[in-house]
């Protein structure tokens, strides 16, 4: 997967671009798009629209829709979170102020309306509709997981159980999947039918790749104490004893083996979506590659 993701990215970075006011200079779009990401939403979209028989080259605007909102969503929650870093640099709203963060977060989730509203890829008046009342949907369920995890994080007493942490990861990390899934299908003027199961292949690989991700945090810690361990300390504002410890707790009752066989059930249910549907036969199997690499990668 790394060599499609590879290959996609400087496309996906170009058209990013072209869609932000061209009032933003270069150096302020490296601040915000140039982190070593791997743009994986955006590719991800691409390569839907291939596996569905269509060109991707032909709907890059709509590609950087998830990306966009995915920016917006991480500023956004650096600030309810309290966190001082962010991809190893400082958090935005520590480095330009909580209002500015804030408002730049929130314009983030409407950008993507007007990218719709452009029409650059010529959608009828009923994809157009589709795409507005999926991005509302699902942008208001990416609120709900949100607030879970904010009402989970200020409780005094532990009542998160394993149906309800799904839940949240399907809310907070699934709905933006869902939305490369559901765009790319309602852009390729696809059966409602096709869009569902699409949809549901995306929210449970990206259910499987925050376990994994969290999974990847906790051995990234262990392997360097240094600038990962600082920065869950002032996410989590504990002291590295507590982490160290509770990483301890996780490990002699086997929870990372736990949570790494939960991913893998998660990535083999997504791929088992894409079974009925009638795909090109390579987007497809990157498509398969996909719920792979998200829980094998190391970084």
């Amino acid at each position: 997967m790394r060599d499609v993701l590879a290959e996609w990215r400087p496309t996906i970075d170009e058209t990013i671009e072209e869609l932000l006011p061209r009032l933003i200079d270069e150096a302020y779009l490296e601040e915000f798009f140039g982190e070593p990401t791997y743009r994986y939403q955006s590719i991800l979209f691409l390569i839907v629209v291939e596996a569905l028989g269509a060109e991707p080259e032909e709907y890059l605007p709509y590609a950087c829709i998830p990306e966009i909102l995915h920016n917006g969503t991480i500023i956004v929650d650096d600030v309810e979170d309290e966190a001082r870093m962010r991809r190893g640099e400082t958090a935005l709203h520590h480095r330009f102020g909580t209002d500015i963060a804030l408002n730049a977060g929130n314009a983030m989730y409407f950008i993507p309306l007007k990218v719709i509203d452009r029409n650059a890829g010529k959608l009828d008046e009923s994809q157009r509709l589709a795409a507005y009342e999926m991005l509302t949907h699902e942008l208001n369920r990416t609120h709900l997981g949100q607030g879970m995890d904010i009402c989970w994080h200020n409780q005094r007493e532990i009542t998160v159980d394993e149906r309800r942490y799904y839940e949240m990861c399907a809310c907070k990390t699934g709905c933006l999947a869902s939305i490369v899934a559901r765009l790319a299908a309602i852009v390729t003027d696809q059966p409602d039918a096709v869009e569902g199961q699409l949809a549901r292949y995306a929210e449970e690989m990206s259910i499987a790749f925050q376990i994994s991700d969290d999974i990847l945090d906790i051995e990234n810690t262990l392997d360097k104490a240094g600038a990962r361990l600082e920065e869950i300390l002032w996410a989590e504002e504990n002291t590295d004893e507590e982490i160290m410890e509770a990483i301890d707790i996780m490990q002699s009752v086997e929870a990372l083996d736990y949570a790494r066989e939960r991913a893998e059930e998660l990535a083999a249910s997504a791929r088992g979506h894409l079974d009925d549907l009638d795909l090109e036969p390579d987007a497809e199997q990157n498509l398969r590659n996909f719920t792979r690499f998200v829980i094998e990668r190391r970084t």
